[in-house]
């Protein structure tokens, strides 16, 4: 199933430059902005809170924590003062892109890798790796199914990968857009991070 995305809505999350990963904790959207990890109402695009964290590209939220690729590392951060509780190495050294939590681990995209690497969020080990055939921009679980976000030359869109073999199963074309983090609302929208226009795009999993 291809078919052309279908944006519902859109915020702006950095007025100053880009998005660079994107998570949802039930209430709020986040969305990492280079040296804050900022908080947004989903409705109206308010933002909420803003922790001085550095951000560098994927977001994640395991129910409690947030997770914060910064470079080289992952970092654990508690939401509620900003404070960086734990890091890990990321697997791809400063390669990494995306990133989601799942089943109890974390799930990095590395984007000129165009692979999705499961890792044990304790040590950081890699337990599994997932190739994909585009630039892995964002990462996300939901009802069962692997997405991740893509973009090549400003155009990109998310797919829905078989997290066995990596071939797609549907995608969601964004021309002209660039998309940066993906995160699943639990139910029929994606959050998608929008690059260099500073935007994140609602978009209707369908």
């Amino acid at each position: 199933m291809n078919k052309k995305a279908e944006i519902i809505g859109e915020f702006a999350a950095n007025a100053a430059g880009p998005v660079h990963g994107v998570t949802f904790d039930g209430q709020h959207v986040w969305a990492a902005t280079g040296t804050h990890v900022r908080a947004f109402d989903p409705v109206d695009g308010a933002e909420k809170r803003a922790l001085p964290v550095a951000a560098h590209a994927g977001t994640a939220f395991d129910g409690q924590h947030l997770f914060q690729i910064a470079n080289d590392v992952i970092q654990k951060v508690d939401p509620a003062t900003g404070a960086v509780v734990a890091t890990l190495p990321a697997p791809g050294g400063g390669t990494d892109s995306g990133l989601a939590w799942a089943d109890g681990f974390l799930w990095v995209g590395q984007y000129r890798g165009r692979r999705i690497v499961q890792i044990d969020p304790s040590s950081g080990a890699t337990i599994r790796v997932i190739a994909t055939k585009r630039f892995v921009t964002g990462v996300t679980w939901v009802d069962g199914q692997l997405w991740h976000g893509y973009s090549d030359d400003g155009s990109g869109g998310l797919a829905r990968i078989d997290p066995d073999t990596g071939a797609d199963l549907a995608t969601l074309d964004m021309p002209g857009m660039s998309v940066s983090g993906l995160e699943s609302d639990g139910g029929d929208r994606f959050y998608c991070g929008g690059g260099n226009s500073g935007l994140v795009r609602i978009v209707r999993r369908g």
